[in-house]
């Protein structure tokens, strides 16, 4: 569910580094540089900072279809230095005849030395391609700032346009990726007079109307300037957005402000308004119509059982080409194929091919040719955002779900997500919230969640080692659920050769360093409802000699894991993508001429019954054996629970980096083998 307006917030989101969360305002005259700005090494507040923004603006004028830009920032490191690279990006959206969205112009800019020297930007920026998807291009303007040292000031400018005929609600990003000194915002609608400005929680308005996480002290406020009435808001000393571990979509816990035009009166009143007119629209491209009802009197049967039909359907639909991951078709190449403009599900299947949301569409008009109760549903995409209800605008529903009544209960199907299996749902589709049409309208409703047997990665080790610590063998690892998916994208996303490739990097991301990986063979890399299998061979050295010992590392999938939470204090939630499963199985063969003298001990411990650890060795005359399980079953942690959540992950790393210790003979006739256990 793309818009103009949410193109633009994703833009935001993809920038470089500068202009990513980069404030602005046009202004007639540049900014003196203060004695303090000159001199200033540091920002007190964040020691060892690269830069720091001294200033960030923004005006959005509707009359004009712009939005103006300035920054001032000051270098105080080396690193800083990086940020007289800047890249401005921005969306164009096409069709087969023309181009449409955004476009900056009058890119203005300076340097300005400690000694206070001035350097103007003379180069113009060139234009470059970022991506191109979907009916649109990301496009960026790119430019580097003249004569840049530690010290210097970089202050620039730039104008973003926008030719659609719809007014621009702004989107105000307050909080950035350094420490801003002065951050001022400015909206000049066309129209101000006779408007109710109520700050958003569940807002009142009669067309103006916004969702807010502001620092305290800080809001926005109705302001008379020359010739107009404007929103406007002022922050000073604002700190830069948390950057830790497992965070959560950080546009929902960063400083900003949601604008959006309204008529409703509440949160319920839009959803339930919205949502009526939305369900009705969507009705019509889902039908179902004459095409597709012939289709799925051939796929089912009357003999099958109510999951037999849905299991078929799913199967159809998930053969058609999903251009989410492929490309999107033009309208000259459907019409070189004798193909008319997509309107009905009807389209969709003739052409055996369509976007995600277009896929899931479908399915929901063959479940209802088929007899069923369905139904769709639009949510957001919990790895980008989370939905947040006050923020009354529809552009926060990223993707389509299907809704299927069985026997009296809902069930939630993913179709439009390529080799998700049949019954469950995307990672990024659980626990979440969106709309979803209803018998006699809409409502909102969350997504169930899946449960931690869903997502398991099982992976096996078969090793035999020498008596110079040198090791051969194989790896078999197993992906199922969310891990098979990403694997499978990936495939989607390149080509055989890649996805061995980027296997065989993140196997030797875990494995000790100086051994040699390679993929021998990957099996079911298409079958969505089976585990995808890889088997590996490795050899290289495995373990240290000390003597006439060898040091082995007791789970080689762990031998290489780095800390997961450094920081001793957490400002907001760990945020784990999914529950999941990992069990490692290691056997390791080992010469006559040596015996096990220590193993790791075994560990069982949970935290919260919502983690649990295992950990268990045993050994024979000629080889031993490390099992190790891990169990997440919540995604979300917040700081209050971060202490013990530190402390138990610290414990499980120390227990996993335990080594096996083999001895020779002459050593072990010395001293007997404990064991361990």
């Amino acid at each position: 569910m793309t818009t103009p307006s949410a193109c633009r917030l994703l833009c935001l989101f993809l920038a470089g580094s500068l202009f990513q969360l980069a404030g602005s305002i046009a202004r007639a005259q540049w900014t003196p540089a203060t004695p303090e700005e000159l001199s200033m090494t540091s920002q007190p507040e964040v020691p060892g900072a690269a830069a720091v923004y001294l200033d960030r603006e923004e005006t959005t004028e509707d009359r004009l279809h712009m939005f103006s830009i300035y920054v001032r920032l000051k270098v105080l490191t080396d690193t800083g230095k990086s940020f007289a690279n800047v890249e401005l990006q921005y969306t164009r959206f096409h069709d087969d005849t023309r181009f449409s969205g955004y476009t900056i112009e009058d890119v203005q800019g300076r340097t300005i030395h400690p000694d206070g020297t001035i350097i103007p930007l003379t180069g113009k920026p060139f234009e470059k391609l970022v991506e191109a998807t979907h009916g649109a291009k990301v496009m960026a303007k790119v430019f580097t700032m003249p004569d840049v040292t530690v010290g210097s000031i970089l202050e620039y400018r730039y104008k973003l346009r926008y030719d659609y005929s719809a007014f621009e609600a702004p989107v105000w990003l307050i909080q950035s990726d350094l420490w801003t000194r002065r951050a001022h915002f400015i909206w000049k609608p066309v129209d101000l007079s006779s408007i109710t400005l109520v700050d958003s929680r569940d807002q009142i308005s009669n067309k103006i109307s916004w969702a807010s996480i502001l620092p305290h002290g800080t809001e926005v406020v109705a302001v008379h300037m020359p010739g107009a009435e404007v929103l406007e808001l002022k922050a000073h000393d604002v700190p830069p957005v948390p950057v830790e571990d497992y965070m959560p979509p950080i546009s929902n816990f960063s400083y900003r402000v949601h604008f959006y035009y309204t008529g409703y009166h509440s949160s319920d009143e839009f959803w339930k308004g919205e949502g009526k007119y939305w369900a009705k629209t969507q009705d019509r491209f889902i039908g179902p119509g004459p095409v597709v009802i012939a289709a799925v009197k051939d796929i089912v049967s009357p003999s099958d059982t109510l999951d037999q039909k849905l299991g078929k359907l799913y199967a159809a639909v998930m053969k058609l080409e999903n251009t989410r991951y492929t490309r999107e078709h033009t309208t000259a190449e459907e019409k070189a194929q004798g193909l008319k403009e997509v309107r009905t599900t009807d389209d969709i299947w003739t052409r055996k091919r369509g976007s995600d949301d277009q896929i899931t569409g479908l399915f929901v008009a063959m479940a209802r040719a088929a007899g069923f109760k369905a139904y769709l549903g639009a949510v957001t995409n919990r790895e980008r955002n989370l939905f947040t209800k006050s923020y009354l605008s529809l552009n926060q529903l990223d993707d389509d779900l299907a809704i299927v009544s069985v026997d009296g209960k809902d069930r939630v199907f993913d179709p439009g997500t390529r080799f998700c299996p049949y019954g469950h749902l995307a990672w990024q589709h659980t626990f979440t919230t969106g709309l979803r049409q209803t018998e006699n309208g809409s409502d909102l409703f969350t997504t169930p969640a899946e449960p931690f047997s869903f997502s398991r990665i099982q992976r096996v080790a078969d090793l035999t080692v020498n008596s110079d610590g040198t090791f051969s063998g194989a790896l078999l690892m197993t992906y199922i659920g969310d891990p098979a998916i990403s694997w499978r994208h990936r495939l989607l996303e390149g080509d055989s050769a890649s996805l061995v490739r980027e296997i065989t990097t993140s196997v030797e991301h875990l494995v000790p360093p100086g051994v040699e990986v390679k993929v021998t063979a990957i099996d079911k890399a298409n079958d969505y409802e089976q585990p995808l299998v890889v088997t590996l061979s490795v050899k290289g050295t495995l373990g240290s000699l000390t003597g006439k010992r060898i040091l082995i590392p007791g789970d080689i999938f762990e031998a290489n894991t780095k800390p997961t939470f450094l920081h001793d204090k957490r400002e907001i939630p760990v945020y784990f993508e999914h529950p999941q499963v990992i069990r490692d199985a290691v056997r390791v063969k080992f010469p006559a001429t040596f015996s096990v003298e220590s193993l790791p001990g075994a560990d069982k411990s949970t935290m919260e019954k919502s983690i649990a650890y295992s950990l268990a060795a045993e050994s024979t005359p000629n080889s031993f054996t490390v099992h190790r399980d891990y169990v997440l079953s919540e995604i979300i942690y917040e700081p209050t629970q971060y202490p013990d959540l530190r402390a138990f992950f610290a414990k499980m790393e120390s227990k996993d980096k335990e080594s096996v210790v083999l001895t020779a003979a002459s050593a072990a006739a010395a001293k007997p083998t404990p064991s361990g256990n």
